[in-house]
């Protein structure tokens, strides 16, 4: 804070750069992620539109930039020795492996036919790989927008009210649930692991809001809604994705496993004094952040440098995991056998269709891209509802089962995998309910 010679008038200029930032600099994030612009008779975000600018002009860049994203993804845990962490850490690091000549096979244009067929290593290099790798880093310049400068503050004061009767969780969680949509899984699973540590989030707690909010962020969702030819729809599919996951969330904290764990923790949770209305609460919260951070060129690098972490990791996974869960897919009955738990719930609204869509969404417990991959040429009201389930189901094991266990919140991985299947199972009415709510359907 600044001092100046006349302090009333210090504080009054402080107060209006900090109403300038909040405003300016979070709609500038919000332009970005949810106002879709008409560009050469494409109607889609900015961030879609950048990545599309690359992989149509530079597409020599776009598979230079992929391939050395595998290289250090690939080969940050055998450096830093976190491959050994864990028995998961252990085989996700020894799969990555896998990317290395799955790239030099796509990029040679030579390999056995069943792994070069168009909707197989082709498609995951072209479709996948170079749009994550590119998305993420640029979704996170614009990220810093979104979240830096007061908004997910000023949304999570306000949902306050609502978080704990909903969802049964305090009302600071509400920042972790946007930060998760709006950021990454990674980013809300790291703040929720801080604050679980620190005492402040009982073991249910902790467990409710990495298994029910942290899902793919927005950025990735681009990814998902252009495969699935959902991008004109973007706002459709965005906020009906986002209800879903919330709804399912609200649910399946009433039931076993996530209603049995142990919901013990110092401190009550409250983040708005007890008189404070919520709008003035959220304004007073998301000028707090806007006055107090730091300059925008070191937020910028900051958030750039996390998304080239978060998308070296993300990359090889897909490449190589997405291989070969569409193997499995394509060659095995595994998913079509582990479908038969959502086919039941999928024939009342898709009686032609529900084995094999089953088949789609049990594939996502692999890599929760692999449905959508499947999905793409299928009817328009079976694309929305697999790509809204994909995200709402949260539980993956290419990243964000891992990513749980590593936290430290007391579930097992039996206990991932069942809260998996109950989202999934939740979320295929809610998906066409909401579908037909915004007309998708």
């Amino acid at each position: 804070m600044g001092e100046g010679e006349n302090p009333a008038v210090s504080k009054g200029d402080i107060r209006n750069g900090a109403i300038v930032r909040f405003i300016a600099f979070s709609g500038i994030g919000a332009i970005a992620f949810f106002v879709p612009l008409e560009i050469a008779g494409r109607s889609t975000i900015a961030i879609d539109h950048l990545v599309t600018l690359i992989t149509s002009e530079a597409p020599f860049f776009g598979n230079l930039f992929v391939v050395l994203l595998i290289l250090w993804g690939i080969a940050a845990p055998f450096w830093a020795k976190t491959w050994k962490r864990n028995a998961t850490n252990a085989v996700l690091s020894l799969l990555q492996l896998l990317a290395v000549p799955l790239a030099v096979m796509y990029l040679a244009g030579h390999g056995p036919g069943i792994i070069m067929a168009p909707d197989v290593l082709p498609f995951l290099f072209e479709k996948l790989a170079v749009p994550v790798g590119l998305v993420i880093p640029i979704g996170a310049i614009f990220l810093t927008f979104l979240i830096g400068f007061g908004l997910l503050e000023a949304i999570g004061v306000f949902m306050e009210p609502i978080m704990r009767p909903v969802f049964k969780t305090p009302g600071r969680s509400a920042i972790d649930a946007v930060a998760s949509f709006a950021g990454s899984y990674s980013i809300g699973l790291l703040i929720t692991s801080r604050v679980y540590k620190s005492g402040m989030y009982s073991a249910k707690e902790a467990a409710i809001i990495a298994t029910g909010f942290s899902t793919v962020s927005a950025t990735f969702m681009v990814i998902v809604a252009k495969t699935l030819s959902l991008s004109e729809s973007w706002n459709a599919y965005f906020f009906g994705t986002l209800l879903v996951t919330f709804l399912v969330t609200a649910i399946t904290v009433r039931l076993p496993p996530l209603s049995g764990l142990n919901n013990q923790r110092p401190g009550d949770g409250r983040t708005v004094a007890p008189n404070s209305s919520s709008l003035q609460a959220a304004w007073e919260a998301g000028l707090k952040v806007a006055r107090d951070s730091p300059e925008l060129g070191p937020l910028l690098k900051e958030n750039l440098l996390d998304g080239l972490v978060m998308a070296s990791r993300v990359v090889p996974s897909i490449l190589s995991i997405g291989f070969l869960g569409l193997m499995a897919a394509k060659f095995t009955p595994v998913f079509d056998l582990l479908g038969l738990l959502f086919a039941p719930a999928l024939w009342l609204f898709f009686p032609d269709n529900s084995a094999e869509v089953a088949g789609i969404l049990a594939s996502g417990l692999a890599e929760m891209f692999l449905p959508s991959v499947q999905a793409a040429t299928l009817d328009p009201s079976i694309r929305f509802v697999v790509g809204v389930v994909s995200v709402s189901s949260v539980l993956f094991l290419s990243a964000s089962i891992p990513c749980v266990l590593a936290t430290g919140i007391p579930l097992s991985f039996g206990q991932l995998i069942v809260i998996w299947a109950l989202r999934t199972i939740l979320s295929i009415p809610l998906a066409v309910g909401i579908g037909h709510l915004f007309g998708t359907i």
